[in-house]
């Protein structure tokens, strides 16, 4: 089976638009290696090795990421926030991620921190993108106490246990990724790939026991027809 090819080539590259749009979909969609996508394409009739899948997915997945954020509805003012250690070279990291309340991620942010300085950086973050929040639901960890006083005074903050089991669970695709990728390289990288990688299945992951299945399917052909027309957009 080979990918139609009815896309203008990028320029200074030997494949259209739609056989890129479709490895980076595919690394970033599914739990996939680049050499299990650079096999997907080989049966496709496109010969590419995995080098240059990689290279893909460093330079485009950052655009389809922008372009889901741009176009997704405005999040509602409950958030669900939380922090996770990830290694990286031997030295721990702490990815903070943020989700609204349908579990999709608003923002993530790789830091070597886990204090009220990184949590008030965070913090700005999100707000400078979404604005002010109504209610802040968190963990126990005290550095959130002082940055959301300061920074949303009027926000509700509430940590109760097992109150931010939402945004616990949201944790799991980044470690299967971790254990396919053999852990992430650098604080570049892993904030590169987690950025785009999150946005991307927010768009292909709907909350499927939600949702009928003519629901479902209509859901999956908007995003497949959005992807398309990010695919157009794309710059070299």
């Amino acid at each position: 089976m080979l990918i139609p090819s009815s896309m203008l080539r990028l320029k200074g590259y030997r494949f259209p638009r739609d056989v890129v749009a479709y490895a980076v979909w595919a690394y970033h969609r599914f739990a996939l290696s680049t050499a299990d996508v650079e096999d997907l394409l080989a049966e496709r009739g496109v010969i590419v090795s995995r080098e240059t899948i990689r290279l893909w997915v460093n330079r485009f997945g950052s655009h389809f990421a922008a372009c889901i954020r741009r176009d997704l509805p405005r999040p509602n003012d409950k958030w669900h926030m939380d922090e996770v250690v990830i290694p990286i070279n031997g030295v721990k990291h702490w990815l903070w991620r943020a989700v609204d309340t349908n579990g999709d991620t608003l923002d993530i942010l790789v830091q070597t921190r886990r204090n009220a300085k990184a949590a008030k950086r965070f913090l700005t973050r999100l707000i400078a993108q979404f604005g002010q929040l109504r209610v802040v639901i968190t963990d126990k960890l005290r550095s959130y106490i002082k940055p959301i006083a300061r920074q949303a005074p009027g926000a509700d903050h509430r940590a109760h246990k097992r109150l931010n089991n939402m945004i616990e669970g949201s944790h799991r695709p980044t470690r299967r990724r971790e254990k396919i990728m053999g852990r992430f390289k650098s604080p570049r990288q892993a904030q590169r790939f987690l950025a785009a990688h999150d946005q991307i299945n927010v768009l292909f992951k709907p909350r499927r026991y939600r949702l009928t299945a003519n629901s479902y399917r209509h859901a999956r052909a908007d995003a497949f027809s959005l992807w398309t027309d990010y695919a157009c957009e794309m710059t070299a």
